[in-house]
């Protein structure tokens, strides 16, 4: 896990904490192949330089965002923004289902859409598997 990543979820007050650095293990557990870093200020674990799986502390609760998460079969995950991208929503460590959390991880490596090329493709998206 990157350092940055771990300042992140430092800074954190106890309760988003715990919800962040339990899935940030579990992400490196899931994805050990995913390159993780702190991108828009936010941690983010890309595979081949495209964003698979993030997390972020909102106001109310911590967001944890699949990018290509509309396109997954496991249930549980709600439809967010315009393009292909699915979020949960945890406010308490117990919330998190780490069995399902790994249906979503096996999924982030075998479905994904090119967000990596989005801006070059003038915001058109493409399935690369």
């Amino acid at each position: 896990m990157h350092a940055d990543t771990k300042k992140y979820n430092q800074a954190l007050a106890p309760t988003e904490r715990a919800i962040c650095e339990l899935l940030a293990a579990q992400i490196e557990r899931g994805l050990p192949e995913a390159h993780n870093k702190v991108w828009h200020a936010h941690p983010v674990w890309f595979l081949e330089e495209n964003p698979v799986v993030g997390y972020s502390k909102l106001k109310s609760c911590v967001r944890l965002l699949f990018w290509s998460g509309q396109s997954f079969d496991a249930p549980g995950l709600a439809k967010e923004g315009s393009f292909k991208a699915a979020e949960a929503r945890f406010t308490a460590v117990d919330q998190v289902d780490t069995k399902l959390l790994e249906r979503w991880l096996a999924q982030a490596r075998d479905v994904q859409w090119d967000y990596k090329n989005l801006v070059k493709r003038k915001g058109k998206l493409e399935r690369l598997k």
